[in-house]
């Protein structure tokens, strides 16, 4: 039932935010063919999944997930949800996305770069890397499938030289940011 209700509460704030929402002014919302409907309904979703996830990060599962994530399923969150980190061609949960990228510009700012070379996996890609790379209980490299933070959208694999995860390690926290895999000190969650 508890899934029933997410579900249900997350149509409603969507619904919501989108009853809010105005066209832009001089865009009409239809050129026939739906398209202009469907962007500004693209955007709508994705801003409301971004406002009612920071909203809501008292509203947690017993696993500490949120709540809105929570509705969809480890691996099975839909591309309105996620939020592409830059130019990288990487993707995590909208809130996550976006505190990747205000990190990596702090970063930059301070000459450390930061480089992604993984995120959010579809529950098919997780299955993949167990494969490939052996489960974590087992000694190997992957979370049991539907069971990884990047099945959530809340985890990035870093490409970090000694400079830069030293750089992480000290303010990677201000942007809700936490290393949680010993073995793993590229692994990067985000808990904010």
């Amino acid at each position: 039932m508890d899934g029933i209700t997410a579900i249900s509460q997350r149509m409603a704030a969507i619904q919501a935010t989108i009853s809010s929402m105005s066209a832009p002014r001089g865009r009409p919302l239809s050129d026939g063919t739906g398209a202009q409907f469907s962007q500004v309904l693209s955007e709508a979703v994705a801003s409301s999944a971004a406002t009612g996830a920071a909203a809501s990060g008292a509203r947690r599962t017993a696993d500490g997930i949120p709540a809105d994530l929570a509705a969809y399923g480890n691996g099975k969150i839909p591309p309105a949800a996620l939020k592409k980190v830059g130019t990288t061609g990487h993707k995590l949960w909208a809130p996550a996305g976006e505190a990747l990228e205000s990190l990596m510009a702090a970063a930059a700012r301070d000459g450390v770069k930061i480089g992604i070379t993984d995120s959010y996996r579809s529950y098919d890609a997780q299955v993949d890397v167990a494969a490939r790379k052996g489960l974590y209980s087992q000694g190997g490299l992957a979370a049991n499938p539907g069971t990884s933070p990047h099945g959530w959208g809340m985890a990035v694999d870093l490409d970090l030289n000694d400079r830069a995860q030293s750089w992480m390690r000290a303010n990677a926290g201000r942007f809700g940011f936490v290393e949680d895999t010993p073995r793993e000190p590229w692994h990067w969650v985000y808990r904010a």
